[in-house]
């Protein structure tokens, strides 16, 4: 394998509306759609995309939605030997509101994402110690990530961290370990509680990380900072 992503799996529940309701209020939506999604799932999906070798490590639920992220995961060509369903557990989902100007309100349920384990992470070691770069978020348990990434550095595998969702409790001694650092700019933000509205001020607190310590720090651009 050339990747291993460890990490979340979603169903995204997308529900398309002119406007929200209100309190006690029923509208009619005009469409609602189902995909697959999670920033782990996304993960490994676009590395896929690019022709890597993939092994995933990710919990689903004993639902509805089970089969369906499996099958999904390995029509992308993914290795999905890791990937377990936890009994009486839904799987994670993603209520996703998106209005009549695209843009979103989200949910988050982790569901089965709970129970990934540094545990799960001992039983994959093998296959992990053939992979060349290790994956991870923060859609799982932190003590998970950071199992995760001292299983990296002990084996000389490289690893990758997108701090997403941005947490103020990541423990920033762990990012000091990771060979890549990938916010955006919100969690970046978030991360530094620097300013980051014009280019300037990004690449300053994109400097306040590496001043502290970690390494190789892509920030991945959501909105248009302006110039100056």
């Amino acid at each position: 394998m050339d990747i291993a992503v460890i990490g979340s799996n979603m169903v995204d529940l997308i529900t398309y509306t002119n406007q929200m309701p209100k309190e006690g209020e029923t509208l009619e939506a005009p469409a609602f759609k189902i995909g697959c999604g999670g920033k782990g799932a996304n993960q490994a999906v676009a590395a896929a995309k690019l022709n890597s070798k993939v092994l995933m490590l990710t919990k689903v639920g004993d639902d509805i939605f089970a089969d369906n992220t499996i099958r999904n995961l390995e029509s992308w060509g993914i290795n999905t030997t890791y990937v377990e369903k936890v009994p009486c557990t839904s799987s994670g989902v993603a209520p996703i509101f998106v209005n009549a100007n695209s843009s979103n309100s989200i949910l988050i349920i982790k569901g089965a994402n709970k129970f990934l384990s540094p545990e799960d992470i001992d039983r994959a070691a093998e296959d992990l110690k053939k992979c060349q770069l290790i994956v991870l978020q923060l859609e799982v348990q932190l003590e998970t990530v950071y199992h995760a990434i001292e299983f990296g550095k002990k084996h000389g595998i490289e690893v990758l961290l997108n701090p997403a969702p941005a947490l103020r409790e990541l423990d920033m001694s762990y990012a000091c370990k990771c060979d890549f650092f990938v916010p955006n700019e919100t969690e970046l933000e978030i991360l530094t509680g620097m300013p980051v509205d014009t280019y300037d001020h990004i690449r300053a607190a994109a400097r306040s990380l590496v001043d502290k310590g970690l390494n190789n720090i892509i920030v991945t651009m959501v909105r248009k900072a302006r110039c100056g």
